[in-house]
Order: structure tokens, then sequence, then C-alpha cells
């Protein structure tokens, strides 16, 4: 067993990892906690069975495929003993700061004094003008975000656990008034959760992106990989939510009252036609 343990936001950071000089054990955090029904207590029997429960019935994902992908992975963080840190590998992104606080909520329940927590979380880089994720860096340059990891201690693994069980909650004037930006080690929790309010309802009962899926469908003749691609640019250039297309595709699922296809081009129904016409009403 090696002296250190990282915890990366998924397979194309433990790959870049691999390839880099840092030494250690890998668990990758295969989760998307910003979808699907959530509660408290991660990594507890209810908590892993509402998960899977929601992967089969929104992707098709088989129970054991699940657990062989992620719960699998996650139950090491249970037993830390003969490591002296654990490192967390983040980014500034929506769908990485709800994984964040979750695993800092499961962290906390099997917390050692005699093992330094640290956080590595990309984001703001001087010598660039866009945000970074993990992926934007070289094997070369992990070894400098290694160096200038965050230590974390106690007080800040409650702070984030709390933070987490305010985002469980899902209420909207709760989370309006919470200060998610008063620990300087979470720099930006407070605007991925600003980010997560635009996933409420606005006058028309669509959120921000189930609006942006049905302006793209009237602005032009798109099949289903086209929407897709116009989200993934969209949210690059104008949103932090992170997600993937296959978030994508569920949203565009649940919009399937407001159109229709001809011969695989999507054309908004009066339903939706209405509905777009009170976007910013």
């Amino acid at each position: 067993m090696a002296n250190t343990l990282h915890i990366v936001n998924g397979d194309s950071t433990a790959h870049i990892l691999s390839k880099s000089s840092i030494n250690g054990d890998v668990v990758v955090w295969r989760e998307m906690l910003c979808e699907g029904p959530v509660f408290n207590d991660v990594g507890t029997d209810q908590f892993w069975k509402i998960r899977y429960e929601f992967y089969e019935n929104e992707f098709g994902i088989k129970k054991l495929d699940y657990f062989d992908k992620s719960i699998k992975e996650i139950v090491k963080l249970e037993d830390l003993e003969g490591y002296k840190e654990v490192v967390l590998w983040f980014e500034y992104d929506l769908f990485c700061q709800v994984n964040l606080m979750a695993l800092c909520f499961y962290l906390i329940n099997s917390y050692r004094k005699d093992i330094r927590y640290f956080l590595i979380c990309t984001g703001k880089d001087e010598n660039k003008k866009e945000l970074q994720s993990l992926a934007d860096y070289s094997p070369e340059s992990f070894d400098k975000l290694y160096r200038n990891k965050i230590k974390l201690n106690k007080n800040d693994l409650h702070f984030a656990s709390a933070c987490w069980r305010v985002f469980v909650k899902n209420d909207l004037k709760e989370l309006q008034n919470y200060s998610f930006d008063i620990n300087a080690k979470f720099q930006y929790l407070d605007a991925a959760m600003l980010q997560h309010l635009k996933r409420f309802p606005d006058n028309n009962g669509c959120n921000q992106i189930e609006n942006r899926i049905l302006e793209i469908i009237h602005s032009s003749e798109v099949d289903e990989d086209k929407i897709i691609k116009k989200l993934l640019i969209w949210q690059k250039k104008e949103t932090i939510y992170g997600f993937s297309d296959l978030q994508y595709t569920l949203y565009l699922k649940k919009l399937e009252p407001f159109y229709y296809k001809e011969k695989e081009v999507f054309k908004l129904n009066k339903l939706g036609l209405e509905n777009i016409s009170k976007i910013d009403m």
C-alpha cells in the first residue's frame, strides 16, 4: 500500500495522473450526484439503492454494472488505515462541486487524525483566460498542481458536509440564503450553487437548460446529435455546469411533451411554442 491515496473526479484524471511522477493509490469517483435522487447519508445501503435504481430507470444501466463501476470504487474509502495523506482532485464546475461536497460528507464519517487531507481544485489559472479543467493539464503540470495542494482540516470537511446537506434538501430559499462562500478553500462552490439555482423552473415552468433546448430546436433544424453538440458548446462558453452528453440526453428526454420529430429532426409542438414564448417574460 502507498502512503498517499488520490481520489479523482473521473477516469480521464486518473489516466493523466498515472503518467505523472506522482505516487500513490487511486480511487475514481464515478458518480454524478447533481442528477437524480440523493439524500444525506452518502454510502449507506439505502443511498446506493436509490442511486442504482436511478441509473437503471433512466439509462438502462444494470445494478451489477453500477456496482462494479461506482460502488466498488467508492467503498474503498471506508478504510483509510495505512495512508498518511488523502488528496482530492476536482474541478470548478457544478458537476464536480456536488460530488466534492458528497465526498467530504463521506470522508468526515471516517475521519482520522493521523491522515492529512488535501484538495486540488482547478479553475482559475493566471496564465489562462478560461477556467481550466484537470483535462487541460499535462502529466508534467500535475506535479505543480500537487505541490500547490490545499490542506483541509476537519472543520473544512464539516463545512463542505453542511453544504451537502443543504444541497440535498434542494429548497430554493435556503439555497439562495445559504453562505456557500465563507470558506476560501472551496472557492468555486458558491458559483456552482448559483448555477444550480438556474435549474429551478423559470416563468414558463422550465429551467435554464430546458429553455435552452427549446431555443435550439426552435432556431434551426436539428437532430439529437446536433442538439447535444450545441448544448456542450453553450455550457462551455456561458455556464459552469460541466455536464456530459449523457445528462443533456436526459434533459432532452424529459422535454418530450414539447416537441415531435420528422425524419429525426426535432420540431416544437403547440405546447413547446407556447412555452418558448414565455421565456424571460
